[in-house]
């Protein structure tokens, strides 16, 4: 009985400690579960954190490049504005250096003027006497022009060069106009017909009388009346009232 008894004590204890054991075994099992979950939910907290820091880097990395590209842009612009900038920093010499030459340049054209209008005063009178009030005026006009200081220099020289075209002009045109001439000491109304510089001729109203202007005697002579038509030609055409056409008149002969 004693050895059964034993025995039995032994079993009993046995299983408690075997008990024991699998209570232990399932508390570290569910540990090492529950130790498992944290972990695995820490990494899916990380990695959602590694996602999001992800997405911020790639969005940065755009903003990255479009802000490259910008730059170099405007690395394109500034390098453009600044040859503009060179460019106009090379005007604003050239007008400087200009501005200060105006003084030396208008002590120089002054006088040129000057003897451009006496030339021209010159040339008026020994020209063929065509518009000869018109004419002198004009240089009288000219005279009065260079004494005045509200005028600008490029102004009067504008009006001097002017004056120079329209006497140009008048070689290569063809004119009538009306005005007095003295025939036999009286002074009666004609039409003059001018053909640039080559011939002056003038009729009366009445068509009885028409004469030429002799550049080398410097002379008014009367025309026989077999070019009466053909001066009567030449006025209409000047007037617009006749096509151009071939006209027979008298031309002086010059050396």
């Amino acid at each position: 009985m004693k050895r059964v008894s034993s025995l039995i004590l032994i079993l009993l204890s046995a299983l408690v400690v075997t008990t024991n054991s699998y209570a232990q075994e399932d508390n570290t099992v569910k540990q090492v579960v529950d130790n498992a979950a944290l972990i695995n939910q820490a990494a899916a907290n990380s990695q959602l954190k590694i996602n999001k820091i992800a997405d911020q880097i790639d969005s940065k990395l755009q903003q990255f490049k479009a802000l490259n590209k910008e730059i170099e842009g405007l690395n394109v612009y500034n390098a453009q504005l600044q040859k503009q900038i060179n460019f106009q920093n090379q005007e604003m010499a050239d007008l400087n250096a200009a501005i200060d030459e105006v003084s030396v340049i208008e002590r120089q054209i002054t006088p040129l003027m000057m003897n451009m209008i006496d030339g021209l005063a010159q040339f008026v009178t020994l020209d063929v006497p065509f518009l000869p009030e018109e004419r002198n005026q004009r240089v009288t006009d000219l005279r009065a022009m260079m004494d005045r200081a509200d005028v600008a220099p490029s102004e009067k020289f504008r009006r001097v060069m002017e004056a120079f075209q329209v006497e140009m002009d008048y070689g290569r045109t063809l004119e009538a106009y009306q005005g007095l001439h003295v025939i036999d000491g009286q002074e009666r109304d004609v039409d003059f017909l001018r053909l640039g510089r080559t011939a002056l001729i003038f009729q009366t109203r009445d068509a009885a009388r028409q004469g030429v202007w002799n550049k080398q005697t410097r002379q008014w002579e009367e025309l026989d009346s077999s070019y009466r038509p053909q001066v009567t030609k030449g006025l209409r055409m000047a007037k617009k009232q006749l096509a151009p056409d071939l006209l027979m008149l008298p031309v002086a002969i010059t050396d």
